[in-house]
């Protein structure tokens, strides 16, 4: 039988009932998650005059795992539990002789290990050792797809709702560092009252993102074939080289053709079926029924192509040596006409 992942909302609703395994082990590519549950049970398991006696925190590379086993042995002093720590724990070593204390863990300890980027062999006896007495929690890396999603997520989590244009807004300027959206949505979170909506002018105040001159704007542009309005926002651009990188804006580009390339195959056109298949959110898929219009089949292919031969030429690669600037206003040129 498949094993079941545990997800963080399942984890959250648990710990908000005080309903505590000795041991978690929390792994994987997307530190965000990690952070949250760790520093969940670092606020709420020892109440604040007792943390002294009955929470310890210690980092992977200042300890060995015979120190860790050593903590978690100890019977608290102050309180029913006690919280036993390890940060960076993908830097311990000899993890494999935990497997001993977690044949008989002690049921007053809570013992947590942080392990970032990356997993725990799920083969070793030590993994099945912590999943018997304990839960694993693998944090998966979040796609680009995924992002916006997750945006939405965090805002609700601080009390905000923010529409999926906002949201994509915000996922294509800042990428796919869940911490780095979350610091930023704590701006928005500061300067808006408890509910509020979060609108792209909120975004350009108080994030610093320009509401109209995006790469999610260059994008929509680009698909109704408005000229006008794809010169002013790559003019924008050459302005501000540091704010728009121009690989990250050919990302973009790319991933909204070569959806459009598999929606231009696509027999069942339908609105879900089209996000299902994309990934995407269907508020997108509008805009894909519009970019339809303006670019047959061929078209989209040789606009990939242009797409990979300004790639090559930013890195100095092919016949297209030129500013990145100038790329950009090749590129465009060869989208729309």
């Amino acid at each position: 039988m498949a094993e079941v992942a545990i997800t963080y909302e399942q984890l959250i609703s648990s710990f908000k009932k005080r309903d505590f395994r000795s041991i978690y082990f929390f792994m994987g590519e997307e530190a965000y998650y990690i952070d949250k549950l760790s520093d969940y049970l670092m606020e709420n398991v020892v109440s604040d005059e007792n943390k002294a006696f009955d929470q310890t925190v210690v980092y992977g590379k200042d300890v060995d795992i015979d120190t860790v086993i050593n903590l978690a042995k100890r019977y608290p002093m102050m309180s029913d539990k006690q919280l036993v720590v390890v940060k960076e724990a993908q830097q311990l070593k000899s993890l494999n002789r935990l497997t001993f204390y977690l044949q008989k863990p002690l049921s007053s300890t809570i013992l947590v290990f942080c392990y970032k980027y990356g997993t725990l062999d799920k083969r070793k006896s030590v993994y099945n050792a912590i999943n018997k007495a304990g839960i694993v929690f693998d944090s998966k890396k979040v796609y680009d797809n995924q992002v916006a999603g997750k945006v939405i997520e965090i805002a609700k989590e601080k009390g905000l709702s923010i529409d999926m244009k906002s949201a994509n807004i915000i996922a294509d300027f800042l990428g796919s560092d869940l911490s780095k959206i979350s610091n930023e949505i704590d701006k928005l979170q500061i300067a808006l009252p408890e509910g509020a909506v979060v609108t792209p002018t909120d975004i350009e105040r108080n994030i610093g993102i320009s509401k109209d001159y995006n790469n999610f704007e260059l994008v929509d542009a680009l698909a109704v074939k408005n000229i006008e309005k794809v010169n002013r926002i790559v003019d924008y651009f050459r302005q501000d080289k540091n704010g728009n990188p121009l690989v990250v804006t050919l990302s973009v580009i790319f991933n909204f053709f070569a959806n459009l390339l598999i929606y231009s195959t696509l027999k069942d056109k339908s609105k879900m079926n089209v996000a299902s298949v994309l990934k995407i959110n269907p508020f997108f898929v509008t805009l894909y029924q519009k970019a339809a219009v303006n670019y047959d089949t061929q078209k989209i292919i040789r606009i990939i192509s242009y797409i990979r031969e300004t790639d090559a030429g930013s890195k100095g690669v092919g016949d297209l040596i030129m500013g990145e600037n100038e790329l950009l206003k090749l590129l465009v040129f060869k989208i729309l006409h």
